[in-house]
C-alpha cells in the first residue's frame, strides 16, 4: 500500500472518539465565518515520512517569524481549498502542483487572526528542491511526521493574551518551536492518523 493509500484509509478510518481542537480562542463561534484560507500539509513519501513547514519572515502582517504550512487566503481565482493550498505552496516554497498527489482536507481550524483554515493533505517525493518566497519565507525544512504526530510531543501550554488566559499547544523539535494553529492543526492530524503511533 502506498502512502498516500495509507493516509487515505487512516482519514477514512477515524472513530472520532477524540474532540478536534477548532480554533484558537476559547469563544470561537462557529457560526461566525472567518476569511477562508488553506494550507498545504506536504508529507515526503519516503521510507520515514517527512513533513514540510516554512519559518515565515520577521515582516509579515500575521503570524510573523512563526513556523507554518505553506498557505494562505482562498483567493477569487482559486476553484476552492485545494487550488488554494496548491497555488500558496508553488508561491511561497516553488513547489510544483504537479508533484503533489492530494489526498484529501481534514478539520478547518480557526486562527485568532480570523481565518478558517482547511488542511489539505498531500504526498509529496523527497528530494525535491524548494525555495522559499523572500518577502514571507525565511526558511523551509522538512520534519520527521512521527515525531510531530506524536502526542507524547504535544504540550499544552497557556498565556496571558487580551488579558485573558489562552490555552494552546507547542511541539519542539531542535530549535524550532511549532505552536499556535500550526501546532493545532497537527494535533488534530494525530487524532486522525492513528497508524502513525
Amino acid at each position: 500500500m502506498t502512502l498516500a493509500e495509507r493516509l487515505r484509509v487512516a482519514l477514512a478510518g477515524s472513530n472520532g472518539t477524540e474532540a478536534f481542537l477548532r480554533g484558537d480562542h476559547h469563544d470561537y463561534d462557529p457560526e461566525v465565518a472567518g476569511r477562508a484560507a488553506a494550507v498545504l500539509v506536504a508529507v515526503t513519501d519516503q521510507r520515514e515520512p517527512g513533513l514540510i513547514l516554512t519559518q515565515r519572515t520577521d515582516t509579515l502582517r500575521n503570524h510573523a517569524g512563526q513556523i507554518a504550512f505553506p498557505g494562505g487566503r482562498i483567493d477569487p481565482g482559486d476553484a476552492g481549498p485545494v487550488d488554494a493550498a496548491l497555488r500558496e505552496a508553488e508561491e511561497e516554497i516553488a513547489l510544483p502542483p504537479h508533484t503533489v498527489q492530494v489526498v484529501g482536507t481534514v478539520e478547518r481550524y480557526r486562527t485568532i487572526t480570523g481565518f478558517d483554515v482547511t488542511p489539505v493533505i498531500g504526498v509529496i517525493p523527497p528530494g525535491l528542491t524548494l525555495a522559499p518566497a523572500e518577502a514571507e519565507v525565511a526558511a523551509v525544512f522538512e520534519v520527521p511526521l512521527a515525531f510531530v504526530l506524536d502526542a507524547a510531543n504535544h504540550i499544552e501550554a497557556r498565556a496571558l493574551y487580551q488579558g485573558r488566559e489562552r490555552r494552546y499547544y507547542e511541539i519542539l523539535w531542535g530549535d524550532r518551536r511549532i505552536w499556535g494553529a500550526t501546532a493545532a492543526m497537527l494535533v488534530n492530524l494525530s487524532r486522525r492518523l492513528q497508524w502513525a503511533r
